[in-house]
């Protein structure tokens, strides 16, 4: 089977190329795209003319009208899905997917699609292994990573950088006032590289993530 895999940042691509192989067989083939924010579901379900705006949720509904027509090309033996992989950040878990159901129920054909929710962010599902964790960063805070409860909305990138980053979470902020915002992006896309090589997919905690890993192989 073939995945198409939509994240809405850097750091998602960064864990999900090292991740996929991991859920996946030799036979299956994955490819992750990733967005520069995750941005807003249309009123009128007609994305932006400008494509080079990158912002995942306001070009859905033409990515999966693409995909839909796409995927009715495959041939049957080798069929082809594409994951959407959002953070929940403060949004209602419930009102959120039914918004992007409505986006794909618009599609004529549907592609086959799954929905994963970040609960609360993408850091949640590194969290959701602290050995993996600790092996990429043996001066991790474990009190910090103790506390952390897997999945609950309490300011999770945050809770990693108190952990990892030297100085913790304040100094993150200090550095992302001197040079810019792009350094907060930069330091989640060096922790997704780093944990994820470590990660364990059967022994993760998170719920979301456990969530999105049995979806993939439920349609393998």
């Amino acid at each position: 089977m073939h995945f198409e895999i939509l994240v809405e940042d850097p750091s998602g691509k960064k864990a999900l190329d090292i991740l996929m192989p991991k859920i996946i067989s030799d036979k299956d083939t994955f490819n992750v795209v990733d967005y520069r924010g995750i941005g807003h579901i249309p009123k009128n379900l007609k994305s932006p003319t400008d494509v080079n705006k990158r912002i995942l949720l306001n070009h859905l509904p033409r990515l999966l009208r693409g995909f839909g027509k796409t995927f009715a090309n495959y041939p049957t033996n080798f069929p082809a899905a594409v994951i959407v992989i959002c953070d929940l950040d403060n949004k209602c878990l419930k009102t959120f997917r039914q918004e992007l159901f409505k986006v794909l129920n618009s599609c004529n054909p549907k592609p086959e699609t799954r929905f994963c929710i970040a609960i609360e962010e993408g850091e949640a599902w590194l969290l959701g292994d602290i050995p993996a964790i600790k092996a990429a960063y043996p001066k991790a805070k474990s009190n910090i990573l103790n506390s952390y409860q897997n999945d609950l909305i309490c300011g999770t990138w945050e809770t990693l950088a108190d952990a990892i980053f030297k100085g913790g979470l304040s100094a993150l902020l200090k550095l992302k006032r001197q040079l810019g915002g792009h350094v907060i992006g930069r330091e989640k896309s060096a922790w997704a590289e780093k944990i994820t090589p470590y990660m364990d997919v059967d022994k993760n905690k998170s719920q979301s993530f456990c969530y999105f890993r049995d979806k993939i192989r439920e349609l393998i």
